[in-house]
């Protein structure tokens, strides 16, 4: 076995020395199958619908109200449904990091190291659309796929952003109610299914990642309201990145105490002793063996600042913040009309939208350039901050008209326009690769949807649906 998986001499040699008597049995779990996951998205489906209309063997993951485990050979990413946002592939034990953060509709809720996206989705759907969900991720080129998957999942109230975390700190002092920080880590959680993580793995990276650790969770607690909580994960097996980081964190911090999480034994406690200088309450912290649960590795650490939510940002106001809410954005002159209004008739023209439909989403229109977002109505001033996805797009102007953004058509349901085309699967497929749909319902703009779900915009014209899929994301399923 351990030929064939590989593990370092000193990861296993560790290993055996913490577990004594489960030893065996963990590395036996390396000659096991791993399980796969997924995880239904509330903003687009119910449990009911969704389990009606997935074609897959699905069976409950018991710590995750929206997880499934599924069989590899279904292959479920390679589904329209999929490409519609109707769910998110995502490990089985990383659901459990959401599930103790315990998001809320209305709050602002912080997600620091947010890249590929499956913490930041599965809280957005928690949010159901109300409050603020910033998601940052320091490196750009993650960021963007991040990006992508927000968008995927009809995400209307999230931010997306690429800062150092020590910038969000100077950007976002005292201001979210929750915070999550699944830090990087050395990925010993993951060798089961991460060959890379394997060749990478040293002692000095633990180390390493260990003081980048801190530093990133002393970050995120200068983000934090009074009162708030911050929940701390890694896919790591390591002492010093778990139980070490936590402990030397609450030595620096003593207005920050660890909360007891309801269990029902699945998880393992946090060990006291495995930490260099024990800190109160490091049992109340969770650990998720692949030997004991079908799931690979995770720490999770849920902290509470002391004092009340009741305190007020101190940052800008509330008027301030909506006049900056883009740095980019456009006024209308003498004789012109409010980017508003412009939108607004376009939505309820052209795309068959309810007059009201703009109003209750409670956001801010903002234009940067040429693009038209709604950004979330608590969001500060973006000057200076390096932002990907301000809001929800919505429209592009080009040439005095307005071209529908394909982020709105993913953020819609099928009940909100009569303007739409149900396509079949064969259509959905041939749409998704970018080719024309040959019928038509109607003239103009048309949400085009799969089993009642949108995948974005076409243009009827001549008899035949013009695709607007964007290329950048066209595939063959």
């Amino acid at each position: 076995m351990e030929d064939r998986r590989n593990l370092p001499e000193a990861f296993r040699m560790r290993m055996k020395r913490l577990l004594g008597t489960e030893w065996e049995a963990f590395q036996a779990s390396y000659d096991k199958e791993r399980s796969y996951g997924l995880r239904r998205n509330p903003l687009k489906s119910s449990g009911e619908r969704f389990m009606a209309q997935m074609p897959y063997t699905l069976e409950k993951v018991s710590w995750a109200e929206e997880g499934y485990y599924y069989q590899a050979e279904e292959q479920p990413g390679k589904d329209v449904l999929h490409e519609a946002g109707v769910y998110y592939i995502q490990e089985p034990s990383a659901m459990a990091v959401v599930e103790i953060l315990d998001p809320q509709p209305g709050e602002r809720i912080l997600d620091l190291c947010a890249a590929p996206g499956g913490k930041s989705t599965q809280i957005a759907g928690r949010m159901r659309g109300e409050g603020l969900l910033v998601a940052n991720e320091v490196i750009y080129d993650r960021a963007r796929i991040l990006s992508q998957n927000v968008e995927r999942m009809g995400i209307k109230n999230c931010v997306v952003c690429s800062e150092d975390p020590e910038h969000m700190t100077e950007l976002f002092p005292g201001f979210f109610d929750r915070i999550v920080v699944d830090a990087p880590c050395s990925g010993e959680g993951m060798f089961r299914k991460d060959q890379t993580a394997v060749e990478q793995w040293s002692k000095e990276h633990v180390r390493m990642c260990a003081n980048r650790q801190l530093t990133i969770l002393k970050a995120a607690a200068r983000c934090l309201k009074p009162g708030g909580v911050l929940v701390y994960s890694t896919c790591t097996f390591a002492p010093e990145e778990n139980e070490g980081t936590i402990s030397r964190f609450i030595g620096e911090r003593e207005d920050f105490f660890l909360e007891e999480v309801p269990c029902d034994g699945t998880f393992a406690p946090g060990q006291t002793e495995w930490a260099m200088q024990p800190a109160p309450g490091l049992a109340y912290t969770m650990r998720l063996w692949p030997h004991r649960l079908r799931g690979e590795g995770h720490y999770i650490a849920r902290l509470r600042r002391q004092g009340s939510l009741d305190g007020v940002f101190p940052g800008q106001s509330c008027d301030n913040r909506r006049k900056k809410s883009g740095k980019d954005r456009r006024h209308a002159g003498a004789g012109q009309k409010d980017p508003t209004e412009v939108l607004q008739e376009f939505l309820v023209k052209e795309l068959g939208l309810a007059e009201d439909w703009l109003t209750k989403q409670g956001g801010i229109v903002s234009q940067f350039g040429e693009q038209l977002y709604l950004v979330p109505g608590d969001m500060i001033s973006m000057e200076g901050i390096r932002v990907l996805r301000p809001g929800l797009h919505l429209a592009t102007e080009k040439k005095n008209r307005l071209e529908p953004a394909h982020s709105l058509a993913l953020a819609l349901t099928a009940v909100e326009t009569e303007r739409i085309l149900e396509l079949t699967h064969e259509e959905a497929v041939c749409y998704l690769r970018g080719e024309s749909v040959l019928r038509t319902a109607q003239k103009g703009w048309t949400l085009l949807t799969y089993s009642g779900y949108p995948l974005g915009f076409g243009k009827a014209a001549g008899g035949q649906m013009k695709n607007h899929y964007p290329k950048g994301l066209r595939k063959f399923l």
